[in-house]
């Protein structure tokens, strides 16, 4: 297989971990915030638990922006490789948007302003002029993440400064990933892929494990991890609701 488009199967696997972890916890949330149950989906454990699973996979993006730029940079050049991920992060960003019009659509108590989706699309784009510098991801993205903690607690009066971090004190959204801290954690995974993925490469040795029988769905999970994530919520609110699980009322 041509090195440019080489996966390794520890990312693809690692990323199915954290699709499962993503289903779970959101069958606990849906059971919770539309169910009888009374989970606590968003305090104490599952709560850790989300943003567990949230940095996992913001840690991940970084990792895979980092062999993408080492392997398209061989190939592109000038203007043409920014494009690449001006359009990739503007392409995911507006799937982030159509989620914003679907939830102020049919959930209005809980319309997604600023979810991972948009993150994700900021953070490519952001973190471009990054990638290949891990000497300035890491010291940039630490720095994210310090002052997500201190916006954290500025509330405003206006909605216009959510996507930093900034919220209204009775703002409720079911997805709210805001550049501060995650583009932090993003930036952090662009530090981590460069040291464990030098030019792409591998600098560590793994055994091939192509033939055993998981191998082959977490890998094609790991690959269609975007469109796991749009389809699952849908999948899973209509399972619960057809065994009486969850109640749910379209408005």
């Amino acid at each position: 297989m041509p090195a440019g488009s080489r996966r390794f199967w520890e990312i693809d696997a690692t990323r199915a971990v954290a699709i499962l972890m993503m289903v779970t916890f959101h069958v606990v949330y849906d059971l919770d915030h539309f169910g009888s149950a009374d989970i606590g989906a968003t305090s104490g454990f599952w709560r850790m638990f989300a943003q567990a699973t949230a940095s996992l996979f913001l840690l991940l993006v970084g990792v895979s922006l980092t062999l993408s730029h080492s392997r398209a940079s061989r190939r592109l050049g000038g203007k043409t490789l920014p494009l690449k991920y001006l359009k990739r992060g503007f392409r995911i960003f507006l799937y982030g948007m159509a989620i914003t019009v679907v939830t102020w659509l049919f959930l209005p108590d809980g319309i997604i302003l600023f979810g991972i989706l948009h993150c994700i699309g900021l953070s490519i784009i952001l973190a471009y002029p990054l990638l290949g510098r891990p000497r300035l991801a890491l010291p940039f993205g630490l720095t994210c993440i310090a002052a997500g903690i201190v916006v954290n607690s500025v509330e405003a009066g206006t909605n216009l400064l959510l996507w930093l971090g900034v919220r209204t004190g009775d703002m409720y959204m079911f997805d709210y990933f805001p550049l501060l801290p995650w583009l932090g954690v993003v930036l952090l995974g662009v530090f981590t892929g460069s040291m464990l993925y030098p030019d792409g490469e591998r600098r560590f040795h793994l055994p091939d494990v192509t033939g055993w029988p998981m191998a082959g769905l977490l890998s094609w999970m790991g690959r269609h991890s975007l469109a796991i994530y749009l389809a699952h919520q849908p999948v899973l609110v209509a399972l619960l609701a057809a065994v009486g699980a969850i109640e749910i009322g379209l408005v």
